[in-house]
């Protein structure tokens, strides 16, 4: 079985690893999103990418969901002493080390998704893992507060600011003129079918179908989405404040209608939500809260099921 999932974020990478359980034998490709992507301290920093990596390598902070487990944060304590700006940004010691190690090899001329893919022979994350893009794409927020209407960077809005400041738009800088990595394209041609997991819709999943090409490769396959909301509010983060700037209500109705039924096929929501629909598109309706590795296994499961279902 090969199986091709689009995963961003804390809720993707725990999706994935109940995948993994779910489907222990399947070939697992995670196209990552690189839109959070950031250079701080003159380091390229990747989390979605590194958040799949050290949740499925089991290096991953669990309590936070992000981050190394056992961390410390001298570097960030000394770069705060000489008064180095972003202080809003908490990189720990252990993972500065995954920084350095993809800068460099950036800056000696390896793309994102030969990087990426050295980075995993040490966390060996149990599935191939694909930047969307080789490309350099940012996502920006426009805001306007005591600082005038300016644009800054995604992380800024969503970390220093918790989201507080409305987004008046959301931006993917580089979109318009990036290429699926290498390798993007051919996964999904050749999946069998593709699990979009809870990950946020606009800032997540959202960017990942901006990059020319693959939202049409994926319109050709069967694609089977879990809601990230449930009873009208997020599973966790703040994506209701990013639909909200995209003027999205915040509902697994309003989710699907915004992925479309030329994308999704199948569509999971929680029991709450059981009276979503849309023409085109099956809805199953079950328990969707991922509070133990038992229920996102079930719930992985539960979308392979409708996934396989709705081929026959």
């Amino acid at each position: 079985m090969r199986i091709v999932s689009l995963a961003g974020g804390i809720g993707g990478a725990r999706f994935l690893r109940g995948l993994k359980a779910a489907a222990p034998d399947a070939e697992i490709t995670v196209i990552g999103n690189t839109g959070d992507d950031i250079t701080l301290f003159g380091l390229r920093v990747c989390p979605d990418l590194d958040t799949v990596m050290y949740t499925l390598g089991s290096g991953i902070n669990e309590e936070q969901g992000w981050g190394r487990a056992d961390e410390s944060f001298t570097v960030k304590e000394e770069l705060a002493a000489y008064e180095m700006e972003p202080q809003w940004f908490g990189l720990g010691d252990r993972d500065f080390a995954t920084h350095i190690v993809r800068s460099q090899m950036l800056a000696a001329g390896y793309p994102l998704s030969q990087v990426t893919e050295a980075l995993c022979v040490r966390w060996r994350p149990g599935v191939r893992l694909l930047p969307m893009s080789d490309d350099q794409t940012e996502t920006h927020v426009v805001v306007s507060d005591e600082g005038g209407r300016r644009a800054i960077h995604f992380q800024e809005w969503w970390v220093r600011l918790r989201a507080s400041v409305p987004a008046e738009q959301i931006v993917l800088v580089g979109a318009d003129d990036a290429r699926p990595a290498p390798g993007v394209l051919e996964a999904i041609r050749d999946a069998d079918f593709v699990i979009l997991p809870p990950s946020n819709p606009v800032v997540s999943i959202g960017t990942i179908l901006q990059i020319p090409g693959i939202r049409t490769a994926l319109e050709e396959k069967t694609v089977v989405g879990v809601s990230p909301i449930i009873g009208g509010a997020p599973v966790r983060g703040m994506a209701d404040a990013c639909l909200t700037a995209i003027g999205v209500s915040t509902s697994a109705q309003a989710v699907l209608e915004l992925y479309g039924s030329r994308l999704v096929d199948g569509w999971l929501v929680a029991e709450q939500d059981k009276g979503v629909s849309l023409d085109g598109v099956t809805v199953e309706a079950r328990p969707l809260l991922m509070d133990s590795p038992e229920a996102t296994r079930d719930i992985a499961a539960a979308a392979l099921t409708l996934a396989t279902t709705l081929q026959a």
